[in-house]
């Protein structure tokens, strides 16, 4: 099926893949959408099914995502099931090959006979393109991914290695629009992957998709001249940032599960006045926070919240974006956002 202009947006979190269908000319509201199960999830899924029938298993393909699939590789081994990997798979386990042996996984260079092989990667164009084909509808000629990917540190802490990409990124001036024309740093390894299996694709993190989406709703737009805070509330990460003109001032990023209302308030608070430090939020389990070089001139209270656990830490609905009537999609719009900005439009905000 010939593919038509457009954009398929994919936002590949921890517990769902959110997937959008665009087409130029059309309404953003009737646009083809779906929510479904994130690839690490279907990986874990196929790897409780096999130790149930006592398999076991060769992991082949690219680096993905980790959390579920890394469980169940460590359950198939607590199962005394073999369990081998491919060099650039196992990397989905840990940066440190030596550390994935110790874990018990054997090495090898090629998928044995005999062994069932499960096949890792973020991204199914394939598979996506044959759902919405039984719908009639084309793939778009245009494709844009969100992961979240923590960089390769093998012998570091990938929580400090991300917040230094970060800080970085602040201290370039945090403009969101340079995101969209910027290709992934090559130490970026999970986006690497994405980009080996579709070589044009836009790839941006889940995080800063999420964040320019809740944008895309009518207070964020309103509200971006003089500052707000925007917070997305992962399956799997919770991500803050204080932005002002599509340019982020302060980052945030915690765990989800390690966060209760009254925390992330207060963390809040402090983080708009400058005041919360990186240290008190790396040694609390969660990965830092980061200031740009310009001071925080304002208290930012204009919040604007999103994701799918959002309701587990804010009580206020009222605080809650729904760009385009869709919270759920926030990081595909984001994406569509930064595929516009890429080719020289203005985009959705136009």
């Amino acid at each position: 099926m010939k593919r038509a202009r457009g954009v398929l947006a994919v936002d590949i979190g921890t517990g769902t893949q959110d997937i959008l269908c665009w087409f130029e000319g059309d309404l953003i509201e009737n646009a083809a959408k779906m929510v479904m199960p994130s690839p690490t999830r279907l990986v874990a899924q196929q790897l409780r099914t096999l130790r149930e029938k006592r398999q076991d298993v060769v992991l082949t393909g690219r680096t993905m995502g980790g959390g579920p699939c890394v469980r169940e590789v460590r359950r198939h081994l607590e199962a005394g099931l073999r369990v081998y990997a491919l060099p650039e798979a196992a990397l989905t386990l840990h940066d440190d090959l030596a550390r994935v042996q110790a874990m018990g996984v054997t090495l090898c260079d090629t998928a044995s006979r005999g062994i069932c092989q499960v096949f890792l990667r973020d991204l199914d164009v394939e598979r996506i393109g044959q759902a919405l084909s039984l719908f009639g509808i084309p793939l778009p000629d245009r494709v844009a991914v969100a992961v979240q990917d923590h960089g390769f540190s093998p012998k570091e802490s990938n929580r400090l290695f991300r917040f230094r990409y970060w800080q970085e990124f602040l201290r370039c001036g945090g403009d969101l629009r340079a995101l969209a024309l910027e290709p992934p740093p090559s130490f970026m390894t999970r986006m690497q992957a994405v980009r080996a299996d579709c070589p044009h694709a836009l790839v941006l993190d889940t995080g800063i998709a999420a964040i320019l989406g809740a944008l895309m709703d009518p207070r964020g737009r309103q509200a971006m001249a003089e500052g707000c805070t925007v917070v997305n509330v992962g399956n799997g990460h919770t991500i803050a940032a204080i932005l002002r003109d599509f340019h982020v001032l302060a980052i945030y990023e915690h765990h989800t599960g390690m966060l209760n209302p009254g925390k992330l308030s207060e963390h809040l608070r402090r983080f708009r006045r400058g005041l919360l430090s990186h240290e008190e939020v790396f040694e609390d389990g969660g990965h830092g926070c980061a200031y740009g070089p310009q001071p925080l001139d304002g208290f930012f209270e204009t919040t604007l919240v999103t994701g799918p656990r959002r309701r587990q830490l804010f009580a206020e609905q009222s605080l809650f974006a729904a760009p385009f009537g869709d919270m759920m999609l926030a990081g595909c719009f984001g994406l569509l956002q930064a595929t516009l900005w890429a080719q020289g439009d203005e985009g959705i905000l136009a």
